[in-house]
């Protein structure tokens, strides 16, 4: 197995820095689009031989050093009672919001072997195929809140917030029930063969550094360490953080992601040395021409100095404009580039 992204995890030295792109699996890529004209996200999440064949496509065609799981954020809420869909132009929208008791009250946390059984065996299917590490992803607490209660992707997320402030009791019940839930469904993932578990709080930069202890840190906290205690690396991923990555490190991971809008120098000095970094170039850099693209990724590069623990990856996802060509030629830079 090539197991670059796994000593990286670790931070022991690698032949080359490791390279993969969050929303690798699909969006950019044509095979996947031909796919998305015959069949519906949910119809290729509950065929393994389809969520196989997505899920493996980046490793083929790009040469990436780690293939994520396709699936959702949505996906541990199957089987919860939480109505939900993933549509093609709007994306995840929660069509039985969660603002009241009574919301919570009939909520459950279900077993994944029966809520989710199409996505473990995907995971045992790619486990078979791959010869790189699978990387499993789940929604962290907040990011996952956030849907539920503004029933979409927000914008500043106004109601969660105030419905944070407003009824404390209420949020903690929230939070603990979709930890509950979350956890199981990650450990689930491990059990059937995932090798990485990348937890994305996408939407957590817009709180407070107080407010993010108060309200979110032990959530995240008690996820991640249910992880690491099944042996397995978590990477912490978030976006807009620069006010509180030392948090996000105390709230845990083997790795931390950041995104494109801090100096990943400046964000590796903010979380300690003591754990990995993942990140950071601009997604929209990909849109350049491709001297530009390597003129970007060896400014990240030098910032990081060749320190063990560089996990090489973008600010966000893949933008689904993206050429394929760009995203293999960046690929085949950093390995070369890295090489030791």
């Amino acid at each position: 197995m090539r197991d670059a992204l796994l000593r990286a995890c670790r931070r022991e030295p690698v032949p080359y820095t490791p390279v993969w792109f969050m929303r690798q699996a699909g969006r950019a890529l044509p095979e996947y689009r031909r796919l998305r004209e015959k069949y519906s996200f949910a119809q290729l999440l509950q065929n393994p031989d389809l969520a196989v064949e997505v899920t493996v496509l980046p490793v083929r065609k790009l040469g990436v050093d780690a293939a994520i799981l396709f699936a959702d954020l949505a996906t541990p809420l199957t089987g919860t009672g939480v109505r939900f869909s993933v549509r093609d132009t709007e994306g995840l929208v929660i069509e039985t919001p969660v603002r009241a008791w009574d919301d919570l009250r009939r909520l459950g946390v279900p077993e994944p072997a029966e809520s989710v059984p199409y996505v473990l065996e995907t995971v045992r299917r790619c486990r078979q195929v791959l010869d790189v590490p699978l990387i499993g992803f789940v929604g962290a607490p907040f990011t996952v809140a956030t849907y539920l209660i503004e029933g979409r992707t927000g914008r500043d997320y106004h109601a969660t917030r105030a419905f944070m402030y407003r009824d404390p009791d209420r949020w903690q019940a929230l939070m603990t029930w979709l930890t509950d839930v979350l956890t199981k469904y990650a450990v689930a993932l491990v059990e059937a063969g995932v090798q990485v578990v990348q937890v994305f709080d996408s939407w957590v930069g817009a709180l407070s550094p107080s407010a993010y202890r108060a309200f979110v840190l032990p959530y995240v906290r008690r996820l991640i360490q249910a992880l690491q205690a099944r042996g397995v690396p978590v990477i912490h991923f978030a976006t807009g953080t620069a006010g509180i990555l030392p948090l996000l490190r105390e709230a845990g991971g083997d790795v931390i992601g950041v995104d494109w809008r801090v100096a990943i120098d400046w964000a590796w000095a903010q979380v300690g040395p003591n754990v990995g970094i993942q990140g950071n170039l601009d997604p929209a850099v990909l849109l350049a021409d491709v001297p530009t693209i390597r003129a970007a990724a060896q400014e990240v590069l030098e910032r990081v100095g060749g320190r063990p623990g560089h996990i090489f990856n973008l600010g966000h996802g893949v933008l689904p404009q993206t050429p394929v060509e760009h995203l293999q030629a960046l690929v085949d830079w950093v390995h070369e580039r890295t090489r030791v």
